[in-house]
């Protein structure tokens, strides 16, 4: 269960930080990160940053499948977890 933790820590500090990216990015006007790739980000394990970085950076927060898929890809993932726990 521990590597899952550390896990779980290293891939919302990413998302978090990618979220961050794609926003400077979107200022600058320059290359984006693809919304797939933020998805995939909190899909596999980094919900909570990306929810972090939404709320931080104020970004993707009028896209529908972020203000609403983020949550619902968190409550699943808990619902995984405490299943397999």
């Amino acid at each position: 269960m521990n590597a899952l933790l550390y896990y779980l820590i290293v891939i919302n500090i990413v998302t978090f930080l990618v979220y961050g990216i794609d926003k400077w990015k979107a200022k600058q006007g320059s290359w984006r990160i693809s919304e797939a790739t933020l998805l995939i980000l909190a899909i596999i394990g980094g919900c909570i940053g990306a929810l972090l970085g939404m709320k931080v950076w104020r970004h993707k927060t009028q896209h529908k499948k972020f203000k609403y898929g983020l949550p619902l890809i968190l409550l699943a993932q808990i619902a995984l977890i405490s299943f397999i726990s």
